[in-house]
């Protein structure tokens, strides 16, 4: 069993969380993760209301009795989000966790900590994660350049930002973009995290909701398989290389604007993408992790495979490189 700050402070059994995914983050996925031992999350905002959100979170429970949580996206939007129905459905529930993203969560900080809620917040700088840390959140989940949706703008991967990060924050650091397996989770351990984050991962997994074309396609590519779009616009976003998303590369680049590609990028054409399986219908999130993937296992077969790979590694592989002074070497 690896035991860190993060499982203690959590109460999971294992450093492995399952973030919040737009589409992704439904029952099926989030009741299988849970009953791994790893942290998964419910996405509130695939949920088109806050009692829709209070009924995904009765249903888990009809799946499993272990913990869970919800991630709450702050973002800007042209229809007001009633972020306050949201976090009353979220405690009365019983949640005791939630992922906060997209945004500062300050304002949400003293509802959720009045009701024993813990706050684990993504971030995709140092900066961010420090102001995170000062307004409260229990910890946080730092996304390298690699990783799938926003990775931010300032393009730092995570062999860099993790150790920049935990160097400067005194609470549990989650490394996330990049990691799919157990070479992953014991790099990050290395580098001073306490856990980590997979979305792609856990897209590719039997109980994911996807359609299994979707699943397929990430079996089939490869780390190169991914466009960078919204970078002239300073939203960056990394979806699967398709038809679509590289005409809004194509579009941006010739100076473009959002009204040039708002069809083109819409979040109903994405959502097709998942129930239909055709991954040319839309652009949908996957990260460069997708090099790492070839196969769909069950939740509990990956989770379980990944924890005991880990530690096998960090039992044998690292400490056989240690050599007393003067001895051979094997």
């Amino acid at each position: 069993m690896i035991s860190t700050r993060f499982t203690e402070t959590f109460g999971v059994r294992h450093p492995v969380v399952q973030g919040g995914m737009q589409w992704v983050g439904t029952a099926e996925l989030v009741s299988a993760v849970a009953e791994s031992g790893a942290l998964g999350m419910l996405t509130a905002l695939t949920q088109p209301t806050p009692e829709a959100l209070s009924a995904e979170i009765a249903r888990t429970r009809e799946m499993t009795d272990q913990p869970f949580g919800v991630n709450l996206t702050i973002l800007p939007s042209i229809k007001p989000i009633p972020y306050d129905e949201y976090r009353h459905a979220i405690v009365d529930a019983g949640i005791t966790v939630v992922e906060t993203a997209g945004s500062n969560p300050e304002p949400h900080m003293p509802f959720f900590h009045e009701h024993g809620v813990k706050v684990l917040h993504k971030c995709t700088s140092v900066r961010h994660a420090v102001k995170a840390q000062k307004v409260g959140v229990d910890g946080v989940s730092i996304d390298g350049f690699e990783c799938a949706g926003h990775p931010g703008e300032d393009d730092v991967a995570g062999l860099v930002l993790i150790p920049a990060a935990t160097r400067v924050l005194d609470i549990p650091v989650i490394a996330s973009g990049g990691i799919a397996n157990a070479q992953g989770l014991v790099a990050a351990l290395a580098l001073g995290a306490d856990g980590v984050n997979m979305g792609t991962r856990f897209m590719c997994t039997q109980e994911s909701p996807i359609h299994d074309r979707v699943k397929q396609a990430i079996v089939a590519g490869d780390e190169l398989g991914t466009e960078l779009i919204f970078r002239s616009l300073r939203n960056t976003s990394r979806v699967a290389s398709n038809s679509v998303s590289r005409k809004v590369v194509d579009i941006l680049a010739e100076g473009g604007q959002f009204e040039d590609v708002r069809e083109l990028v819409a979040g109903v054409r994405g959502r097709t993408v998942f129930t239909e399986g055709d991954v040319e219908a839309g652009i949908w999130t996957v990260g460069q992790t997708q090099g790492l993937i070839h196969d769909v296992p069950t939740v509990g077969d990956l989770v379980s495979r990944i924890v005991e790979e880990a530690e096998e590694l960090i039992a044998t592989r690292l400490s056989g490189l240690l050599v007393a002074e003067g001895a051979p070497a094997s």
